[in-house]
């Protein structure tokens, strides 16, 4: 049964992240990709944050939410691809940038869903 909650939340997170990959940005750098994974980070951030110490809550909710959902919105292997093209194309400045604001960010996203999840009282 677990598996069942895990690919129902994957399917919703993926289409999340195609619909978001829709958005007609025209850059030379990834902003969409750089944008879900901040985005997913807040949210695993905030289910994290907001399921701990709490026994009304489903093992099975938990990995619909954090390994389903998140694990199909979020795009790590997109991310290394256009950081890999980056780099390759030798746009080591934004390449660089892209890395360190990924990661950055997407721990301070994780610190902020804790954080929102500390406050939201449901």
């Amino acid at each position: 049964m677990s598996f069942l909650f895990v690919a129902l939340g994957g399917a919703i997170g993926a289409m999340a992240r195609y619909a978001i990959s829709l958005i007609p940005v025209k850059t030379g750098f990834p902003v969409l990709t750089l944008i879900t994974n901040i985005a997913g980070a807040i949210l695993i951030g905030f289910i994290v944050g907001f399921t701990s110490n709490k026994d009304n809550i489903s093992g099975n909710t938990v990995l619909f939410w954090k390994t389903g959902v998140c694990g199909g919105f979020t795009t790590f292997s997109t991310f290394s691809l256009e950081a890999f093209n980056l780099l390759d194309n030798r746009q080591y400045t934004l390449g660089g940038l892209y890395i360190v604001l990924s990661v950055v960010c997407c721990i301070f996203g994780i610190l902020c869903g804790k954080r929102l999840a500390a406050v939201v009282k449901l």
